[in-house]
């Protein structure tokens, strides 16, 4: 068997993608919920919140409910790119393709994966410094964030899967990360009237050749992909991001911010966010502890960037995640989700 059989497998009995039951198996004793080729999680800021001890950025920058999130992918393994900075096992991503007949249809796959992330709230409940009320809430998802693992926008029926979450009584947001290599399923999200409460981008590259270093992508002409979805972000009329993860020596020097800034004024988000890389996960394995970045130099990376894109300004910050979101000013949004409350903090 393969390294790539390993993770991914066709089963003919059912005619679904799904992973291996050894992937599976892996994944579940890391504490993930799988059905399928989906997959949802209770991340690190989820299980903080449910003791009081902290909420994620996610919360402080735009009022998201950290225990009510849900953390999802109905593309658990799959992904165009090899991106040296992720966290999630890339080497072992399989196929570029997710035939529409083959994969799971949305309702069955946010229902079981509710179902899944219960079995994983539960074990909660025995927890002392757990707040009763909080974990009873968080049974009841009102954010979905489709960015666990692998390219969402590679499931097929994305459109339909988006819209299916919009008709659930208890949500209130979507948020969708994506590479930019599926253009194509964008401009559809566009045109089926689909589009997530804020999409991100990846942002970590100025150039091609930076490109290919930082995102090593299966797809030859994965350059234009991402810049044709660069584009599709000023047209569509729904929340943008674009997110930077700042790599030590390979995309933080100031030689290439220039370039940066010509990117985000082409795409013209409502917010920018600028991440240290994190040395978590597989990515370990690539990379040193030595390149993420400290807090003041995302600090001071932001405060240069503003210098160029003069309708943009510092918007808040949070030290433990090493991040800065930029507003612009321009084409403004509020930061505050409709439907959520402004946090305490603040």
């Amino acid at each position: 068997m393969s390294c790539s059989d390993e993770y991914i497998s066709h089963t003919d009995t059912q005619n679904l993608i799904q992973i291996s039951p050894l992937t599976k198996a892996k994944l579940k004793k890391a504490k993930y919920g799988v059905y399928n080729h989906s997959a949802v999680e209770l991340c690190h800021w989820t299980k903080k919140s449910f003791s009081n001890e902290g909420t994620c950025y996610k919360h402080k920058f735009y009022g998201i409910s950290t225990h009510r999130c849900m953390e999802m992918t109905p593309t658990a393994m799959n992904c165009e790119n090899r991106c040296i900075y992720c966290w999630r096992p890339t080497e072992f991503y399989d196929t570029l393709k997710m035939p529409e007949n083959l994969v799971d249809e949305p309702d069955m796959i946010i229902n079981n994966l509710v179902e899944e992330r219960r079995k994983l709230i539960v074990g909660h409940y025995g927890n002392t410094k757990s707040d009763k009320i909080k974990l009873d809430e968080s049974l009841f998802p009102q954010h979905y964030a489709i960015s666990l693992s692998g390219e969402p926008t590679m499931y097929p029926k994305l459109p339909s899967l988006i819209k299916y979450l919009k008709t659930l009584e208890n949500t209130k947001s979507i948020f969708l990360v994506t590479n930019g290599q599926e253009p194509e399923m964008l401009q559809r999200l566009i045109d089926e009237e689909a589009l997530p409460t804020q999409l991100y981008l990846s942002t970590n590259a100025s150039n091609k050749k930076m490109f290919t270093l930082v995102n090593r992508p299966r797809y030859t002409d994965a350059w234009d992909r991402w810049q044709k979805s660069l584009e599709l972000l000023s047209q569509m009329d729904t929340r943008t991001v674009l997110r930077m993860t700042m790599i030590r020596n390979i995309n933080n020097s100031n030689n290439y911010i220039e370039e940066f800034a010509d990117l985000m004024r082409r795409a013209n988000p409502h917010f920018i966010e600028i991440k240290s890389y994190m040395h978590i996960g597989m990515s370990t394995q690539r990379l040193e502890n030595s390149d993420m970045l400290e807090m003041d130099e995302i600090r001071s990376y932001s405060h240069l960037l503003c210098q160029y894109l003069d309708t943009f300004s510092l918007m808040d910050e949070s030290e433990i995640s090493r991040i800065v979101v930029l507003q612009n000013l321009k084409r403004y949004t509020e930061r505050w989700i409709e439907g959520y409350e402004k946090p305490i903090t603040q």
